[in-house]
């Protein structure tokens, strides 16, 4: 049986060389191998391209990098969870790239598997789609991405044996899984080493065979950054939490659903064990349940693409990034609840970037927008200047086109019958005097008497 050299932080670390490309699991700081980034932040490598979901947290993991000028360039999907990164992004002292969430995990995929690229519908028709080859196939539009590799890979796993096998905890497989494959060298962090025989083969998440190096590290509160325990209980206004009512009146018992931040946060709060709704989470979780009662945090908890701690329901599963987003792509997914800033008369959808500000942080968006049987849009029926968000035609860059199949505001229902958007309910409080007046889009009516 292979034997997997174990060598500590400084050894490993000399082993990255100025100019690398070098991949880091983990989403947020879960998963994350922030006791190697942190020993690399010592040395004076420098000019990396630093490929990850996310660029750490300020002055925690690859935002340490990041903060010491030793990265050139960034691809990721979520540079917006650390300020540094978007301020470095900003003022030109750092090249980026940005992907979708799906894309990346399986650009990441197909390099490690020895494919060049792929075709993909997430992103068609938006700004990140703008240079890229696209082609019709089977009658929808499709984006070609590139396979990803890296010099050296950094993975965090929670056990490993001395033959480099690894098994990781809860949902910190994330990107590690598929990263682990797609280096010229791999690194991994792990909690605990065993002697062969004491990971069972059905628990190996990651062959020995990928992986050259082994670091032990010991995983403490303060590495876990924002995740490290659950936020206090939040005030919510009786008009938002009205549109995540109306939301949940859409979810049935054995849906598959997907929620996305702001609003529809507020629907899992609503949701029961015994509602029997499936949900999901982009990091790789299928059983997701209510926050932690006792406050505790992702030491102890799985967290969702929040990275909000979570607890798990009988049943629940867990898996990578690459097959959750697999799972979104291949329409496994019955529901997305998803915010919004605009939707327009055919149904398209902005709601990840404003004109004029750096497009920094897309994360899973395209993905579920484009993927998703059945996608619902939460939002606030104006902004805060009045102006309307459901619009004839959006002015802001596009999440995904033609998606949309109905959306609850603080005022109205709308659906897209027969590919025409038509107002179907009024919120409590509503008259339709006032949704007409703030609607800017064409839309047919058919309330109910």
């Amino acid at each position: 049986m292979k034997s997997v050299p174990q060598i500590s932080l400084e050894e490993a670390v000399a082993l990255v060389k100025d100019g690398d490309i070098l991949l880091q699991g983990g989403f947020g700081m879960t998963g994350n191998p922030v006791h190697l980034m942190h020993a690399l932040a010592e040395t004076g490598t420098r000019n990396l391209t630093f490929i990850g979901n996310n660029v750490g947290e300020a002055g925690i993991g690859g935002g340490k990098l990041l903060r010491n000028g030793q990265i050139k360039k960034m691809i990721g999907s979520f540079f917006t969870s650390n300020p540094e990164a978007v301020k470095a992004a900003q003022d030109g002292d750092v090249e980026y790239e940005l992907l979708p969430q799906g894309t990346l995990a399986e650009a990441i995929r197909a390099g490690g598997a020895g494919i060049g690229g792929f075709y993909t519908p997430t992103s068609a028709g938006t700004e990140l789609a703008k240079g890229r080859e696209t082609k019709v196939i089977q009658g929808k539009e499709q984006v070609f991405v590139e396979g990803i590799r890296g010099n050296v890979a950094f993975v965090r796993a929670w056990r490993a044996d001395t033959a480099g096998n690894l098994s990781y905890r809860m949902t910190e497989q994330n990107f590690n899984r598929a990263m682990a494959t797609a280096a010229d060298l791999v690194i991994a962090e792990v909690e605990e080493i065993v002697p062969v025989g004491e990971i069972a083969p059905e628990h190996v998440h990651t062959p020995g065979s990928y992986v050259n190096y082994l670091v032990q590290a010991t995983l403490t509160l303060e590495d876990l950054g924002s995740s490290a325990s659950v936020e206090s209980s939040r005030k919510v206004s009786e008009r938002r939490m009205n549109m995540a009512k109306r939301a949940l009146q859409e979810l049935k018992r054995g849906d598959v659903v997907n929620l996305g931040i702001g609003i529809p946060t507020l629907v899992a709060d609503l949701i029961t064990p015994e509602d029997g709704i499936v949900m999901h989470t982009e990091n790789g979780m299928l059983g997701v349940g209510p926050s932690p009662k006792d406050g505790g945090g992702a030491m102890d908890y799985p967290v969702n693409a929040g990275k909000i701690p979570v607890t798990a329901l009988p049943g629940s599963s867990y898996f990578d990034s690459a097959d959750s987003f697999a799972m979104i792509r291949g329409r496994h997914v019955d529901i997305a609840v998803m915010g919004g800033l605009e939707v327009d008369e055919q149904a398209n959808l902005a709601n990840w970037a404003v004109p004029g500000q750096p497009l920094l942080g897309v994360g899973g968006a395209m993905d579920l927008a484009s993927g998703a049987k059945t996608l619902i849009i939460t939002m606030t029926h104006t902004n805060k200047d009045g102006s309307a968000k459901v619009v004839p035609t959006c002015a802001l860059p596009l999440t995904a086109l033609k998606a949309v199949d109905m959306i609850i505001t603080d005022l109205a229902v709308f659906r897209f019958i027969d590919g025409q958007l038509t107002l179907t309910e009024l919120m409590p409080g509503a008259t339709l005097e006032e949704v007409r007046e703030k609607t800017s889009a064409t839309f047919k009516e058919a309330l109910s008497a």
